[in-house]
C-alpha cells in the first residue's frame, strides 16, 4: 500500500489552505458567532466555485467525481481554518450517502448540491443532535432503524447550544407520520456507511486542528519573553510541544489509511475508521491541552484564537461516534476469535489490504 500522494494532490491541497486561510480568518469566524445562522453564503459559493462543495459529486450530474482519499487532505485544511461551513459533511457523508440511494432522489438533488443551490445533512441516531438542520433544504434522518428524506418544512427544530459556537447543533423532530424512504433492512448498510464517513471527517479535521493549535503555540512561544529570552527556549516548553508534534505525526497514517479503506472497500473500514477517530482527537486533545499550558493564562481569554481551534477540537471527539464507541468496535476485532494479528497477520501472505 502506497501512502505517497501525488504531486496534484498537495498542490491542490496548497493552494486551497491559501485560499482558506486568507478568507476563512479568526476574525471572519468570531463574526459569524455572531449571526443568526452562523452560515455565509458568500463563503459557500466560493467553495462551489471551486469545485470543493462537488468533489464527490458524479461527473454526470456536474461534480468531480472524486472519493474520500481524494478529500482527506483538504479535510484536513477545513480544520486547520476552523471552517464553519459543512464543507466535510457534504463531500463525505451527504454526497455519497445520496449516490448509495439513487433514483430520482440523486438526480434531484445531487446537480444541485453541485451548484450550491442545495444543501443537504444526514442526522443518526448515533448523533442525538444534527448539525445545520436549520440551512438544510434536505434532511436525511435516521429514525428507528428507517431512513427518511424530508424537507425543512416537514420538522420542528430545536436549538441546543454546543461548546463549539460555530456547530449549530438541533433536535429534529419529525411531524405528521412520513413514509420512510427506506426500510431497515436497506438502511442499515446506508446508515453503517455514514457513520465511518462521518468519523472519517472528524480526523482529518482534528489532524488540521491539531497543526492550528501546534503552529500557534510555537508562534507564541517564540515571541513571548521571559527573563530576557523566549519561553520557547526553555526545555519543559519544548517538552509540550514536541509531544504534540510526535502524536500529531503518528495520527496522520491511520487517518490516511481509512480515508484509503473507505475509497477503496480495501480491508475493514470500520476498523481502520475506528483508529484513525481515536487517534487524531487524541492528538487534537493534547494540542489543546498543552497549547493551553504553553501560553498560559492568556490562552483561555477570548482575543487569543486559540479557543476557536480548542473547542472544535473538544466538540468533534464526541460527534459520530465518542471514544468508548470506537474503542469498543476495536475491542471486537481485536478480541475475536479469529482475528488477524501480529507481523505475519501484517506484512504476511494473510496481511489484510
Amino acid at each position: 500500500m502506497d501512502f505517497t500522494f501525488s504531486e496534484d494532490q498537495l498542490l491542490f491541497q496548497q493552494s486551497v489552505r491559501d485560499f482558506l486561510v486568507a478568507e476563512v480568518t479568526p476574525e471572519r469566524v468570531r463574526s459569524l458567532w455572531e449571526t443568526e445562522t452562523g452560515r455565509d453564503d458568500g463563503l459557500w459559493q466560493q467553495l462551489t466555485e471551486l469545485g470543493l462543495v462537488g468533489m464527490t459529486v458524479p461527473e454526470s450530474h456536474g461534480g468531480l467525481g472524486l472519493n474520500a482519499l481524494d478529500f482527506v487532505l483538504l479535510a484536513q485544511e477545513c480544520g486547520y481554518v476552523a471552517l464553519p461551513e459543512p464543507l466535510v459533511h457534504t463531500v463525505l457523508v451527504a454526497v455519497p450517502m445520496l449516490q448509495e440511494i439513487g433514483g430520482e432522489l440523486a438526480g434531484q438533488w445531487l446537480p444541485q448540491i453541485a451548484t450550491g443551490q442545495a444543501r443537504v445533512v444526514v442526522g443518526l441516531e448515533q448523533n442525538l443532535l444534527v448539525e445545520d438542520a436549520h440551512v438544510a433544504d434536505l434532511l436525511l434522518l435516521q429514525r428507528g432503524g428507517e431512513l427518511y428524506a424530508l424537507g425543512r418544512d416537514q420538522v420542528t427544530l430545536r436549538h441546543n447550544a454546543s461548546v463549539d459556537p460555530s456547530r449549530r447543533l438541533f433536535a429534529v423532530e419529525i411531524d405528521g407520520k412520513p413514509a420512510p424512504l427506506v426500510g431497515a433492512a436497506q438502511a442499515a448498510p446506508l446508515l453503517a456507511a455514514a457513520l465511518d464517513r462521518g468519523a472519517l471527517g472528524c480526523a482529518a479535521q482534528a489532524l488540521g486542528l491539531a497543526q492550528r493549535m501546534l503552529d500557534l503555540s510555537v508562534q507564541y512561544t517564540g515571541d513571548r519573553h521571559q527573563f530576557g529570552r523566549p519561553v520557547g527556549s526553555f526545555q519543559a516548553v519544548k517538552h509540550h510541544l514536541a509531544d504534540v508534534a510526535v502524536r500529531l505525526e503518528y495520527a496522520r497514517a491511520p487517518v490516511h489509511r481509512a480515508a484509503y479503506s473507505i475509497a477503496t472497500g480495501a480491508g475493514n473500514g470500520a476498523l481502520a475508521v475506528s483508529h484513525a477517530k481515536l487517534v487524531a482527537c487524541e492528538a487534537a486533545g493534547l494540542a489543546a491541552k498543552n497549547s493551553i499550558q504553553v501560553h498560559g493564562a492568556m490562552g483561555y481569554t477570548w482575543e487569543v484564537d486559540l479557543h476557536i481551534f480548542m473547542k472544535k477540537a473538544w466538540a468533534l471527539a464526541n460527534s459520530w461516534g465518542d471514544a468508548a464507541f470506537h474503542k469498543a468496535r476495536l475491542a471486537r476485532e481485536i478480541f475475536a476469535d479469529d482475528a488477524l494479528l501480529g507481523a505475519g497477520a501484517t506484512f504476511g501472505a494473510g496481511a489484510r489490504q
